[in-house]
């Protein structure tokens, strides 16, 4: 609480920062913490003109993929958009179109990390532990149909595919199989 209380309470650098720059750094520390427990490296592509945030990969691997790749694209929201055991997120047009294409290379999924309203309330911090709120859930968007929406298509994710290390290390191996995510 004491380094919370530290960044909501002076007025600095750290407490004037963009609330979307927050989100993005908190979204790749989110991954990032989630790919080193699954023990895949992460990088990070210099610009992003194709919907990709962050690339995963695999040194070597069991399957018929050698070294097999994920590409991310990452969106953090601190509104309630579960219903009905699904995420209802509104993805920008652009972003939709990246993430649907069948014909790339590396396989892509979304992902999207939902926070509570209090920035504040993200993470807890002790001796003991550290804990991230709340939690990060993916899909992939390959193969979806064309839209004739304007700005944004409202993509669903199940509830179920939490973004965890061993969801990572299950994408990862269907990956190096040479499967979809």
């Amino acid at each position: 609480d004491k380094l919370i209380q530290y960044y909501d309470n002076r007025p600095s650098q750290a407490a004037q920062v963009d609330l979307s720059q927050r989100k993005e750094q908190f979204s790749n520390a989110y991954v990032h913490a989630v790919a080193s427990v699954a023990g895949f490296s992460m990088a990070k592509p210099e610009v992003d003109d194709d919907s990709i945030d962050l690339m995963l990969a695999q040194r070597g691997g069991g399957g018929t993929v050698r070294s097999p790749r994920l590409e991310m694209q990452l969106k953090c929201t601190h509104r309630n958009i579960i219903n009905d055991g699904s995420l209802h997120y509104p993805l920008k047009i652009k972003n939709y179109n990246d993430l649907r294409m069948a014909d790339v290379l590396v396989p892509r999924i979304l992902l999207v990390l939902c926070v509570p309203d209090d920035i504040g309330n993200w993470i807890r911090h002790s001796e003991d532990d550290m804990l991230l709120r709340h939690c990060g859930y993916w899909t992939t968007l390959r193969g979806y149909p064309p839209t004739d929406n304007d700005e944004t298509v409202t993509v669903e994710i199940p509830q179920t595919n939490q973004f965890t290390p061993d969801a990572l290390s299950g994408i990862m191996a269907r990956i190096g199989r040479g499967e979809l995510p």
